[in-house]
């Protein structure tokens, strides 16, 4: 699909996104209503606010400082502390942008190399899905100096501030990048139509399972050695210097942990066993993604592997969490509510994308060399038997 066809359904959905998560914003003061109460319990209210506050316009406690200037948020700034809002403002402004930007880039070259025709609906679906997240995660930790600034102290470990204000805000991403992935893939199929023809690439089927391999291997990784409590309490102890950029440690365990385990010590080993389930359900999906990646793809190109290796890392994440959270609520009998279950659905996102396109990367350089090395057999066969070369139904 040629980007003309391509960039219409991208700025469908990074427009749609935008305007989700700025209404999703704009509703969390309604939770403050005398009426919610009656809705939704004041628990329940406490943790949709908790995770709306992130894309609300309507600052959050610390940083009202001072009176807030007579043209709201973004009114002028006066001498009594409304320089504060207006950076809040400008976090919002940056962090809304962003978010257009980054989904419109990724989108545009999912659809473009993943057209959702011939039988790569749900597979376009999934990626421009698990895309959103991604760009959801960017737009926070892009703007987030802005903030951190706006609560009045952005020059006290600023790193480790920088890592909380970066894992916030995903939960309403899951949903709402769901919505715009689902108009995304809709609109870019009627844009496909008389497009053109739209192969396949073809790809050897042990070339595809070895790009499989290496870039599960990858994920693997930071699964299983980043992500053991041990290995990450180290990572989080990381202080090499004082000043601004000091306390580097936070940040770092925030952008390369999957997940978080540890041995069953104190533990039932069949309680162990059973959430290590989450991680091999991850790595599952990330193989069996890489494995029809190549094929599904009309061009097998590096940007391509990666973007799509960094979606399928997300997607094994949303399946992984989503079987914990089964086996939280059936343990506890569904006594804690959906609510506090799915807290910690779209965890990892930033490590996600850090090792997803590492392992893009790995996937698409393994994937070229097998290929290559299977051409050359080809070849070499068939020059040293012309008569079934000449006749493939030959033994």
């Amino acid at each position: 699909m040629r980007y003309g066809r391509a960039a219409i359904p991208a700025l469908v959905g990074g427009l749609l996104l935008t305007a989700l998560l700025w209404w999703a914003g704009a509703s969390a003061p309604a939770l403050h209503l005398p009426g919610s109460a009656n809705v939704i319990d004041g628990q329940a209210a406490a943790q949709l606010e908790h995770w709306l506050t992130p894309w609300s316009y309507d600052p959050p406690a610390s940083v009202q400082y001072g009176a807030e200037p007579s043209g709201g948020v973004g009114g002028t700034a006066s001498s009594n502390g409304t320089p504060y809002l207006a950076l809040y403002a400008t976090a919002l402004q940056v962090r809304f942008g962003a978010v257009f930007v980054f989904f419109v880039l990724g989108a545009l070259l999912l659809v473009r190399r993943l057209p959702p025709v011939h039988g790569r609906m749900p597979a376009a679906l999934l990626a421009v899905w698990a895309w959103g997240l991604v760009a959801g995660t960017l737009a926070v930790a892009v703007s987030a100096p802005w903030l951190i600034a706006a609560q009045g102290h952005g020059s006290y470990r600023f790193l480790p501030q920088l890592a909380g204000v970066i894992s916030s805000g995903r939960q309403v991403l899951v949903a709402t990048a769901l919505v715009a992935a689902a108009v995304t893939v809709l609109v870019a199929r009627v844009a496909a139509k008389g497009a053109g023809p739209l192969p396949r690439a073809a790809v050897p089927a042990r070339a595809a399972r070895l790009a499989a391999t290496a870039g599960a291997a990858v994920i693997a990784v930071s699964l299983v050695v980043l992500s053991y409590q041990p290995v990450a309490a180290v990572l989080q102890t990381v202080s090499p210097n004082s000043g601004l950029l000091a306390e580097p440690g936070d940040l770092l365990r925030q952008w390369l942990l999957l997940g978080a385990w540890t041995a069953p010590g104190g533990t039932p080993l069949g309680d162990w066993l059973l959430y290590r389930a989450a991680d091999v359900l991850l790595l599952a999906v990330v193989w069996c993604a890489l494995r029809r990646l190549p094929g599904l793809l009309t061009r097998a190109t590096v940007p391509a592997m990666a973007t799509g290796a960094v979606c399928a890392t997300v997607l094994g994440l949303l399946a992984g969490q989503l079987l914990r959270m089964a086996l939280d609520g059936a343990g506890s009998g569904m006594r804690w509510g959906l609510l506090y279950l799915s807290a910690t659905i779209g965890d990892g996102v930033p490590a996600a994308l850090t090792c997803g396109l590492v392992a893009g990367v790995a996937a698409s350089l393994t994937l070229r060399v097998a290929t290559g090395r299977a051409k050359s057999a080809d070849a070499t066969a068939s020059a040293e038997d012309p008569a079934s070369a000449e006749d493939p139904t030959r033994p």
